[in-house]
């Protein structure tokens, strides 16, 4: 998902979809990574585990917090009927509405989160684009 995110935040045109207000499940891919580790080595790790983040946020506060670890605004909005026209109805939907998932098998069994919330998540994940751009 942050890949489809990077131009338009770069240039100064990221801001919430839709309303802004829906919740977004997100996790940093460290962690998506380490609770399949955490589920393979754990013995108490059984059936569907969440891979989300702990915290739960509006799509309003990712871009909030996407725009400030990229020292970029975040306040143009992308509206429900652009999401329709470019998405599936079913994609639009998910994208518009959100849904609020928490990762209660993954915290029960022990995973510890190495990015519990955004703030921290976004900050990493802006130094490796600015670090692929320096590469370029």
């Amino acid at each position: 998902m942050i890949k489809q995110l990077i131009f338009p935040f770069y240039m100064g045109f990221g801001g919430p979809v839709g309303s802004g207000d829906q919740p977004m499940p997100w996790i940093h891919v460290e962690d998506i990574v380490g609770i399949f580790i955490h589920a393979i080595e754990s013995e108490n790790v059984t059936g569907i585990v969440n891979g989300v983040a702990p915290q739960i946020i509006t799509n309003k506060e990712f871009a909030t917090a996407f725009g400030k670890a990229l020292w970029r605004p975040s306040v143009v909005p992308l509206p429900t009927f652009a999401i329709n026209m470019l998405f599936s109805e079913e994609r639009g939907k998910i994208m518009t509405e959100g849904q609020k998932v928490i990762p209660k098998k993954a915290l029960r069994t022990g995973y510890s989160f190495k990015y519990p919330n955004i703030t921290c998540a976004a900050k990493e994940f802006s130094k490796i684009i600015y670090a692929d751009e320096l590469n370029m």
